[in-house]
């Protein structure tokens, strides 16, 4: 059921996670200015002349953009007829287009206007939320036809903790996307420690690169709580359990990546992608997570 929808909804969903990739990449190469100040041509140009290594960086960042925007379009239009019959699928069309289209706002004011870091760092969260949309809709396609949809079942203690997760875990993604954008991905040599310091301050950057260790770790041990807390208590919910265990995993790998960066001087590229990519994921699972734990009844 819905073949062509679900093959379209996987596509698209690799289409959002290349243009995540393809952002951090911009703001780790520094190429936010590779095409000057002028959207959505290139220094007024259609095809850049003899372009730069950044402006081709930040051109094809805004070409693949613009056509997974249309890809995410189409998506929300086609589940929105295909899967009028859900709720949550209209919930996430609407949502999929007014993020990317804000996303795409948010990019091109940088450009022409500028913005403040605070902004910018607010660009990443907004495609973390992007990709997470487009996700939950593909889901949902595979979903429907099912007899009765996805639910697990917890208690409304669980449910707060969750929430304030999810919510923590934004907050995450957000102070990380502040340290790129101020420079301050370096600011703190060694770990655990910084600079030798146990606690060397929360202002400047050396304080945000600080702040985010902190909430980063907060973020495993929340994870890891949660894990505990589903295998004590709803062990017999495989799905509770797989998801849980596979957020722990990824924090895990998340805290592992951003280490590896400090040590490696933020010099290999890969590792500074990953550590954007495993962040999204784990925001795509938790939200994914967090659907089939609110739901009420079947469609």
């Amino acid at each position: 059921m819905h073949r062509k929808l679900k093959i379209y909804g996987i596509l698209t969903s690799i289409g959002i996670l290349i243009v995540l990739l393809q952002g951090a990449l911009v703001t780790k190469t520094g190429s936010g200015e590779g095409c000057g100040a002028t959207w959505p041509l290139c220094f007024g140009e259609v095809i850049p002349t003899s372009p730069a290594i950044e402006t081709i960086i930040e051109y094809s960042h805004r070409i693949v953009s613009g056509l997974v925007g249309a890809m995410i379009i189409v998506l929300a239009i086609w589940s929105w007829k295909q899967l009028k019959h859900v709720k949550e699928a209209r919930l996430m069309a609407i949502l999929s287009v007014i993020l990317i289209i804000f996303q795409g706002l948010l990019g091109a004011g940088a450009v022409v206007f500028g913005q403040s870091n605070t902004i910018l760092a607010l660009h990443f969260g907004i495609s973390a939320m992007s990709l997470a949309s487009v996700v939950l809709l593909t889901i949902l396609s595979f979903e429907d036809g099912k007899e009765r949809p996805v639910t697990v079942h917890v208690t409304k203690r669980f449910k707060a903790f969750f929430f304030i997760v999810i919510t923590y875990c934004y907050a995450v993604i957000y102070t990380g996307a502040y340290v790129k954008h101020t420079e301050a991905t370096l600011s703190c040599a060694g770990f655990p420690l910084c600079n030798g310091q146990l606690f060397p301050g929360l202002t400047g950057p050396v304080g945000a690169h600080f702040i985010h260790r902190v909430t980063g770790i907060l973020l495993l041990i929340l994870l890891f709580v949660m894990m505990v807390w589903v295998l004590r208590h709803y062990k017999t919910q495989r799905l509770l359990v797989w998801i849980s265990v596979i957020c722990f995993l990824l924090v895990t790998a998340q805290l592992i990546s951003g280490v590896s960066v400090v040590f490696t001087q933020n010099q290999i590229l890969t590792v500074g992608l990953m550590h954007a990519l495993i962040i999204s994921t784990l925001f795509s699972a938790l939200c994914y997570l967090a659907m089939i734990l609110f739901r009420k009844r079947a469609y």
